[in-house]
């Protein structure tokens, strides 16, 4: 796991950093526009400031504002996220992952999505082998 990504992030922070990932980078007042229930503007400023001591955000002055990048692709971020997920709640057991994915979705999954699922799994088996 990137040592960037060892620290546990908050709620407030995980929304904070998705915002920041969708629009690539971003104002103190964009991201107040892109989270649900928005605390302050101080509030997001300070949170902003704890994301860039973690590592997590850079920023830079344009004008009168700051603009904060993320410092990890939104993939690796991911990544990390879901192997600490898999080591907290699944003993690291992929298996367990996937059956509990498929059990929250009650509608079940479409012929298409088990299709595609399948084809991921055979894609791994095969580069494993190799």
């Amino acid at each position: 796991m990137s040592k960037k990504l060892q620290h546990g992030l908050s709620k407030r922070e995980r929304q904070i950093m998705e915002a920041i990932y969708k629009k690539k980078q971003a104002s103190v007042y964009e991201v107040l526009k892109s989270i649900p229930n928005p605390p302050s503007y101080s509030a997001v400023r300070a949170t902003l400031n704890i994301l860039i001591g973690k590592g997590l955000l850079v920023h830079r002055r344009e004008g009168r504002r700051y603009i904060y990048s993320p410092t990890i692709p939104h993939r690796q971020a991911r990544q990390s996220a879901l192997k600490q997920l898999l080591q907290t709640y699944f003993n690291n057991s992929v298996e367990e992952v996937v059956a509990a994915l498929i059990q929250v979705d009650r509608n079940g999954l479409t012929e298409n999505e088990y299709e595609k699922l399948i084809a991921l799994i055979e894609n791994a088996r095969e580069e494993e082998k190799r």
